[in-house]
């Protein structure tokens, strides 16, 4: 990566709220390489030919759409096609680009054969997402000079670059956009020998000293996620340095991950509220997603992009045409007697 790709995705951490010592670790976690990326082998092969034909051919990579849960790798891909390519890689996200002037002024300081990371490009205004679409196609930018009657309209040649956008719900990206990206893929949910691969390298690079089996404690109550599970380490990692000798050993993830509010089966404690809330609250009924965010405090988006999807992958909820539920395996979850559902109790948005 270049030093203006790494300044710009140093500056993405701090922008998304972490502490500038807390960049610096997160972007020293994150692989540089596709043979250092750990998980998604499909997703691997795929990018490996792509980049591969690209490279022979001397051409940028197609344009690339990545989907999926947050934290599965989708920026740190983006930033391994940059690498891999040796090109510059740029970093910017959807709402941040509130004109189409802000969009203009990051692709014309494009370089020939750049990276162009767009997060939640779903959240693109629709003024900024019609000036991609013919930088996307021909790589040519349409600039309107003046007011009124006098205004005209020139047009100005782009480098060829690449742009990789991620999304965490595609179905809100519009079909002329989405048409314009060469290669779509899905990153799914981590095995836990995915994730205790990515704790073990997570370890040596922060320098803590884990056993086997406090990595696979650490993994196995991650959620399937990445981010999640170096989240975790760090936080084993502090209780450690607090309560112990520096190192982490079983007992110790184990005593650490409850102080910190993560069940064995990595459920926090939003993820037990909503289940409380639909098998207490609601007493199984069907729950409306308005209804049973303002039940959790959580705004509606949070609990549908981050917290649902995994409760949906474990069985702990059904999405139904009448609202959210509950099934038994989250009443047994909780400890709690599952019953009929009370018609009175039906919710609905």
């Amino acid at each position: 990566m270049s030093a203006d790709g790494a300044a710009l995705e140093r500056n993405a951490l701090l922008h998304a709220g972490a502490e500038p010592g807390d960049a610096v670790v997160e972007a020293s976690l994150r692989p540089q390489r596709l043979d250092e990326f750990v998980g998604q082998p499909r997703l691997k092969e795929h990018l490996d030919i792509l980049i591969s034909a690209a490279a022979r051919r001397g051409q940028p990579v197609d344009h690339i759409l990545l989907a999926g849960p947050p934290g599965l790798g989708k920026t740190s891909m983006a930033g391994i096609v940059a690498r891999e390519l040796g090109v510059g890689f740029r970093i910017t996200s959807g709402p941040a680009l509130e004109r189409a002037g802000d969009l203009a002024a990051i692709l014309t300081n494009l370089d020939d054969g750049d990276v162009l990371f767009i997060d939640e490009i779903h959240r693109l205004h629709r003024t900024v997402e019609e000036v991609l679409y013919p930088a996307m196609e021909d790589f040519q930018l349409d600039i309107v000079i003046g007011k009124g009657p006098s205004a005209r309209s020139i047009r100005l040649d782009l480098p060829r670059f690449t742009l990789v956008g991620a999304t965490t719900r595609t179905g809100l990206i519009t079909g002329p956009l989405r048409d314009r990206f060469g290669f779509v893929a899905r990153l799914d949910y981590y095995a836990v020998d995915d994730l205790v691969a990515i704790v073990a390298r997570s370890a040596a690079i922060l320098a803590v000293e884990v056993s086997g089996a406090a990595a696979t404690e650490i993994a196995t109550r991650s959620r399937g996620t990445p981010r999640i599970a170096n989240r975790l380490l760090k936080r084993v990692r502090d209780f450690s340095e607090v309560r112990g000798d520096g190192t982490v050993d079983d007992a110790t993830a184990r005593d650490a991950l409850t102080l910190f509010e993560v069940d064995d089966r990595g459920l926090d404690k939003v993820d037990r509220s909503i289940l409380d809330a639909l098998c207490r609250t609601f007493a199984g009924a069907p729950v409306g997603l308005t209804t049973l965010s303002a039940a959790v405090g959580e705004v509606p988006e949070t609990v549908e992009d981050v917290y649902e999807p995994y409760l949906l992958k474990e069985g702990f909820l059904q999405r139904t045409p009448r609202g959210r539920v509950a099934t038994p395996q989250a009443f047994a979850h909780l400890g709690r007697p599952s019953a009929g559902v009370p018609p009175t109790l039906f919710r609905d948005d």
